[in-house]
């Protein structure tokens, strides 16, 4: 992996459900300073507009609540049209606080389940792409045909970490390269050696792309990373553990 990469922020028009979103972001390419895309560039797409293009959006006036999406609205101080749709999304409820209800979701510990009020149309909330791998994909070969260069791409979220203020950057999807290093095996500076190290990498990706997409009325939905030296791959997804192997699951919810 190189040293030095160069961070790039796509603004893109409003995307809208149907948007031709690979041909937007080729012609968005085009007009930012990184011109181009250039052999072993990596895409990072935050997962909102993404799944806006997709038509993942719920009318909250459409939803009509259950008997435990209005206990759980009680509880947790929420529309009970809301707790309905992360009820929904959800394959299980850990918990929650005011505000939010804290989901497991296709091996993912997540805030609401990943639906959204932030950057969805009045009266609305955006869900989770439904494949994040498959859409990572398909637009990484829309563009590889547009560009003749092999690229990667990251669909991406934000979530908060525990104890800690602010989110940072986690991928939801990935294509093109391996969203984890394994560094077992090698040693440290003292030639003891790693037994249980993996980077994240697809997840420092994101958290670099988010310091230049923002988080409000940017119209940045789009990072491009240039320069990072990973080894490109044909092959997808996100590699996740077990409830019980998690440290903060494992040790407060044992019975997950």
């Amino acid at each position: 992996m190189n040293s030095f990469f160069r961070l790039y922020g796509i603004k893109t028009p409003l995307l809208t459900k149907g948007s031709q979103i690979s041909l937007i972001l080729a012609d968005s390419i085009r007009s930012s300073e990184a011109k181009t895309l250039e052999q072993g560039d990596i895409i990072v797409i935050a997962e909102s507009p993404l799944a806006t293009v997709e038509g993942n959006i719920i009318e909250l006036d459409k939803v009509i609540p259950s008997r435990e999406a209005c206990i759980i609205a009680k509880q947790y101080k929420i529309e009970p049209e809301f707790a309905q749709v992360v009820l929904n999304e959800s394959d299980s409820v850990i918990g929650g606080i005011p505000g939010f209800i804290l989901s497991l979701k296709n091996g993912t510990l997540l805030p609401n389940a990943g639906v959204d009020h932030s950057n969805a149309p009045p009266g609305s909330v955006v869900l989770l792409p439904a494949d994040p791998d498959k859409s990572a994909e398909r637009i990484a070969n829309e563009l590889e045909k547009i560009f003749k260069v092999q690229i990667a791409v990251i669909v991406g979220d934000s979530r908060t970490h525990p104890l800690r203020v602010g989110s940072a950057g986690v991928a939801i999807g990935c294509y093109g390269i391996d969203s984890v290093i394994d560094d077992r095996g090698n040693f440290d500076l003292f030639n003891r050696e790693l037994l249980v190290t993996k980077r994240a990498i697809a997840d420092n990706i994101v958290s670099a792309a988010e310091i230049v997409m923002g988080e409000a009325a940017e119209s940045t939905p789009v990072a491009l990373i240039r320069g990072l030296g990973l080894p490109l791959t044909r092959s997808s997804g996100i590699e996740t553990i077990l409830p019980s192997e998690c440290l903060f699951i494992g040790t407060f919810r044992p019975d997950l």
